[in-house]
């Protein structure tokens, strides 16, 4: 685990700017990797690679990046893990090749040499972002991972071409113009996040999940997929299949994937939120290693608190389990950091005490399982309810009808989320395209444009649109919802929530529920057999009664919330205040200051929730603050 960047000047530089450009950018992700650095330079070509390390396997120098395959042809600098290297490795010594170390990195490069970069990515199972320079042609080839888990960021401009971890390091390059993209802001104020391809700055892309960027000598670069997650619901339905092989099938593979991960050199733990998800990888952990470290975290506000099932559970499993409790206090120490750990504006409020956690679970161990990815994998999610209702509704009533729904939902409370909800739904029954209206049901606030400043407006580009191409084959509703979810919320949501916050202490966090194996397994199962007797997950609730009793889990999804509403209104109050009255906001050229000061207003009055829109304004201003960049133009 480790963060990765590259440089490649277009004009002749001589060797010293050459690694000042690869250090600036290596030093901007050492929190990535506190065990070391390494830089590897070719002046002649005005190419250089770095990376800092998080030694996980293979702590010895054999192990260190950028590392040269044998033959000396490759060279590579390459985040994450790949879970099945060893079976990889006998694949290789058994056709001759001598191994220096036993990191799965050199496994890596030595099967890219030898087989190449689609066999490679064809081949290999795991979380990772990769880049392979081939020292003969001077071709640069980037890969990510088809979930996403690991980030890829570059920068394609006159000066040089540069890829890093984080947007963070590329805006250390002086030739990398540090205007934010406006449409970036409005995805922002839509979604809480900056979805791929685009960024929060205009000169940096991030690598969608699944593809890979070859870059030619010449410059020429194109960009393709490699694995698409979408694939997976292309496959025949398994109509034929019962509940009970269901069952036991999805078992079977998910074990296989917890065992794959816990290979480490490191200390081991898993996240326990007492859910679903993460309550079965620990459960199948701690029976694969004979011992788990679980770690929970809890909130004060005991309506929030879900640390007591999380206790029992690990009491019942036999863990040794850590607790650690969150206050609105602690919030406010935090939100004032959240501009630094998160390389871009990012407005899911769970990033709170998920960055508590992760420092308190690194104080422990260095890799931690997660339980991340079961929700789109197995229909987990309460909007899952919502969309089919949505869906029901759009089917039964003509266009005209839903229309004025739309026009009537305008005058529903913003009071509940329950009120929100419909209101959304009601709004969004309008237009033709079903995952415009199920975005609805993602969105923020109900009408994010009324934030923004008449003229910006044109500037919304809707990821909807992107998402009813691709996923316009699918006739299922709760496929389509779930493959909608696997396209943006999941790689540029949860995941860049996790990563962020676990790297900023050097944790590394490993995802089993995301298996491509697993994945193609409950894409092909009927959306039936996941809500059986009308729950979500009903197959990984039927797996993990056989480790837990039901009366531990058996209850109400909660998510990770946090009790925001109530703590811009008491201990985030002067936090909030001081960003929102500033001259930044009054001047934005994209945020319409009058209606977010009317809208902290209403939320303040208590009668309405609109804490998570305020919050995308507050960590889109923070960043700017906190940075030095230029305004939307």
């Amino acid at each position: 685990m480790c963060g990765i960047s590259g440089l490649i000047l277009k004009q002749p530089a001589p060797e010293p700017e050459l690694r000042r450009g690869i250090a600036a950018l290596t030093d901007a992700l050492a929190h990535r990797g506190p065990d070391g650095d390494g830089l590897w330079l070719d002046e002649p070509r005005g190419v250089a690679l770095g990376q800092r390390r998080l030694a996980i396997i293979d702590l010895s120098d054999a192990g260190a990046q950028p590392m040269h395959s044998a033959s000396g042809k490759l060279v590579v600098t390459y985040n994450g893990e790949i879970y099945n290297f060893r079976a990889l490795r006998t694949k290789l010594e058994a056709l001759g090749h001598v191994f220096r170390g036993h990191s799965d990195s050199e496994v890596l490069i030595e099967h890219w040499d030898r087989f190449g970069a689609e066999a490679t990515l064809a081949a290999i199972n795991g979380m990772y972002a990769i880049a392979v320079l081939d020292r003969r042609d001077g071709a640069l080839t980037l890969a990510r991972d088809p979930f996403g888990i690991k980030p890829l960021c570059y920068h394609d401009g006159p000066q040089c071409f540069a890829f890093a971890s984080e947007v963070r390091a590329l805006a250390t390059l002086p030739g990398v113009a540090k205007d934010t993209d406006p449409t970036s802001v409005i995805d922002l104020l839509t979604l809480g996040y900056v979805a791929a391809p685009r960024s929060i700055l205009k000169s940096i892309r991030k690598l969608q999940p699944g593809h890979f960027l070859r870059r030619e000598a010449d410059g020429r670069i194109t960009i393709q997929p490699f694995h698409q997650i979408l694939d997976a619901f292309r496959q025949p339905v398994a109509t034929d299949m019962s509940f009970d092989q269901a069952v036991q099938a999805v078992a079977a593979q998910l074990s296989a994937s917890v065992e794959a991960q816990l290979v480490s050199d490191v200390p081991l733990g898993s996240f326990l939120s007492g859910g679903i998800d993460s309550s079965l990888v620990t459960a199948l952990a701690h029976k694969a290693s004979g011992g788990m470290h679980s770690f929970t975290i809890g909130f004060e506000e005991a309506k929030w608190d879900e640390a007591p099932f999380a206790e029992a559970i690990a009491r019942h499993l036999g863990t040794r389990h850590d607790t650690f409790k969150v206050n609105g206090h602690m919030a406010l120490e935090l939100a004032t950091e959240m501009a630094a750990l998160y390389d871009e504006p990012f407005a899911d409020s769970s990033q709170i005490p998920t960055v508590l956690l992760c420092r308190m679970v690194r104080q422990a161990v260095t890799v931690a399982l997660s339980g991340d990815g079961g929700d789109e994998g197995f229909g987990g999610y309460q909007r899952y309810d919502w969309g089919l209702k949505l869906a029901a509704y759009r089917k039964a009533l003509p266009v005209p009808l839903r229309q004025g729904a739309a026009g009537l939902s305008r005058m529903l409370p913003h009071g509940s989320s329950t009120a929100q909800k419909l209101r959304r739904a009601m709004m969004l029954g309008a237009p033709s395209h079903f995952p415009e209206s199920y975005r609805g049901l993602l969105a923020i606030h109900p009408s994010p444009l009324d934030l923004v400043r008449p003229e910006a407006r044109h500037l919304a580009a809707s990821v909807a649109a992107y998402e009813d191409q691709t996923t316009a084959f699918m006739t299922d509703v709760l496929s389509r919802m779930r493959a909608i979810d696997s396209l943006s919320y999941l790689p540029d949501d949860i995941l860049v929530k996790v990563d962020r916050a676990s790297m900023s202490c050097g944790l590394e966090v490993r995802v089993p529920m995301l298996d491509p194996d697993l994945w193609h397994l409950s894409a092909a199962l009927p959306s039936s057999l996941h809500r059986a007797n009308g729950k979500g997950k009903a197959i990984l609730r039927s797996i993990l009664a056989r480790h837990v009793p039901l009366a531990l889990f058996e209850r109400p999804k909660a998510g990770f919330a946090v009790p925001l509403a109530d703590w811009l209104r008491g201990p985030l109050l002067g936090f909030m205040n001081d960003l929102l009255e500033s001259q930044a906001l009054k001047d934005h050229p994209v945020l319409d200051a009058h209606a977010v000061q009317t809208l902290r207003d209403r939320h303040l009055r208590g009668v309405e929730n609109h804490a998570p829109a305020l919050w995308s304004v507050l960590m889109l201003l923070a960043w700017e603050r906190q940075q030095v960049v230029g305004r939307p133009a």
